[in-house]
């Protein structure tokens, strides 16, 4: 607990207080769960976090994994042992009755986390690993078939938790056979031997940056990373982070400016000139952050360079080094950079959405232009909490998980507050509307606070929802209006065309 701030004890109130009040109890082992029941997609961090909301409020929920019960956790039960958070744990709060010991907890402690949310809220009993799904149907009811099989029962509606990180990317590049050296992937630095050795690191994101603290901390002799562009580092300050995270616009604005300057004046400092050029605003891409890295380059134990992988030679690798601001495969100088170990910190591949059904993707409303970002226009029933993220400041593991649940939940239990086709389409091309001069797309970057803001208008703007909002942003509520579709009757696919003979309540 050394690495809190001063007053470690409020933090430890704080979290104490989040769990009393907002997490839902577990139910009983013998509790009768009612409808909505709900397929979630994905045992990582969001699929268990969001079953646990679900079954937290008495709803029946069954999560389907692909991998064994080692995959519990998704892509933090498989990246490296050193791995951590990057983001201060205060605002990496995937579910209130998580209790960090930790300002930047590392992979151990998050899986641990994860699977004691998993225990306490006994997902054990309705987690089904070892088992892909492929595709999604509805009935003539309007429910959800996993896989066409019968045998897993109906749901009424589906939480996509697949991610943003699957396997390993694995770039082929030339002349890899020849070289004397080791070739790994960041994600596989568990064991490796690096003392003493040159390492060099392909790629300049989130993955190079814990590359270069492994390297370091396993006493490299030198450290090189190897990138073909510039990426934002912002500090690892929480109060840094939230205040960026605070563009409501979720966009560069004329204002934008300053943030970036305070950044390569009172951050980068001396070394500016690895900053990102000025054309790239902060408000493009997803900064790393950490602020280690400048150290090690300021003590001379890291360099960054700027430039493209030719090959590889017997001793290294052929690189081209940029100026700033030329792109890529621009022109520049040629040099051999020589190296022992490669770290090959090209990320991960996207899990693939293609189980959900074909008419999710039809252009333009295809992710991540969705509803919220997360609901397909033709299907509200479906939910893809953060697998159609791209970019954005702010917006990883925090209490939005709950929301997205609880958001769903309410479309299943009460069809009055159901927004139908026309009206999401709608939100969708309003906000590529107000964000039609933005230099990404719509949905392509956001910050948190602008998430915060879709979800304050997704209630404000249907008074049928205010009854609601208490439970949407906190999870409480008492006597709420529950009502499920009557599986007796032959409703089709279309839920916008309910009426009150097809409404049952409990």
């Amino acid at each position: 607990m050394a690495d809190f701030y001063p007053f470690i004890w409020l933090f430890e109130i704080w979290q104490f207080l989040l769990n009393k009040l907002f997490s839902p109890d577990p139910p009983p082992p013998a509790a009768n769960l009612q409808r909505p029941r709900i397929a979630v997609i994905g045992a990582g961090m969001t699929g268990v976090a969001a079953a646990a909301h679900c079954i937290g409020h008495g709803r029946q929920v069954v999560i389907f994994e692909a991998g064994s019960r080692d995959n519990l956790g998704g892509i933090w039960s498989r990246v490296n042992s050193t791995s951590g958070l990057q983001v201060h744990s205060m605002t990496y709060r995937f579910f209130p009755f998580v209790f960090w010991s930790k300002s930047y907890p590392s992979r151990d402690e998050i899986v641990s986390q994860i699977t004691k949310l998993w225990e306490q809220y006994n997902l054990d009993r309705c987690t089904k690993f070892d088992t892909k799904v492929t595709s999604l149907r509805q009935d003539e009811a309007g429910c959800w078939l996993i896989n066409n099989d019968p045998s897993f029962g109906t749901f009424d509606g589906v939480i996509a938790a697949v991610g943003t990180c699957g396997e390993p990317k694995v770039l082929k590049i030339a002349g890899d056979e020849k070289f004397k050296g080791h070739i790994y992937h960041s994600s596989e630095l568990d064991g490796k031997e690096v003392k003493g050795k040159t390492v060099l690191i392909i790629g300049g994101g989130a993955s190079a940056v814990e590359a270069v603290q492994f390297a370091a901390e396993a006493d490299a002799a030198k450290i090189k990373v190897l990138a073909r562009s510039e990426k934002w580092i912002i500090p690892r300050n929480a109060i840094v982070d939230m205040f960026l995270a605070f563009n409501i616009f979720g966009y560069e604005t004329w204002l934008s400016w300053v943030p970036e300057w305070l950044l390569r004046v009172l951050f980068y400092r001396d070394l500016a000139e690895i900053s990102p050029p000025s054309g790239k605003g902060i408000f493009t891409e997803t900064p790393m952050v950490n602020t280690d890295i400048l150290d090690l380059i300021r003590k001379g134990k890291a360099q960054w360079l700027r430039g493209d992988i030719l090959g590889f030679e017997d001793n290294g690798i052929k690189f081209n080094h940029r100026a700033k601001g030329v792109p890529k495969n621009g022109p520049g100088r040629e040099s051999i950079e020589e190296g022992e170990v490669v770290i090959m910190a090209t990320g991960y591949h996207r899990p693939s959405l293609d189980f959900l059904p074909p008419e999710c993707f039809e252009e333009p409303y295809m992710p991540p232009n969705w509803y919220l970002q997360c609901f397909p226009p033709q299907h509200l029933s479906i939910c893809a909490e953060n697998s159609t993220y791209l970019n954005g400041i702010g917006a990883v593991g925090n209490f939005h998980i709950g929301i997205y649940t609880r958001i769903l939940l309410m479309f299943l239990m009460d069809p009055l507050t159901r927004p139908s086709n026309y009206w999401m389409k709608v939100w969708v091309n309003m906000t590529r509307y107000i964000k039609a001069r933005s230099p990404t797309g719509a949905f392509d970057f956001f910050t948190y606070s602008e998430l915060m803001w879709w979800f304050i208008f997704c209630v404000v703007i249907n008074p049928l929802r205010w009854k609601w909002a208490v439970f949407v942003f906190f999870g409480l509520g008492i006597n709420l209006p529950l009502a499920v579709v009557d599986r007796e009757k032959k409703l089709g696919s279309n839920l916008d065309l309910l009426n009150e003979k097809d409404i049952r309540t409990y």
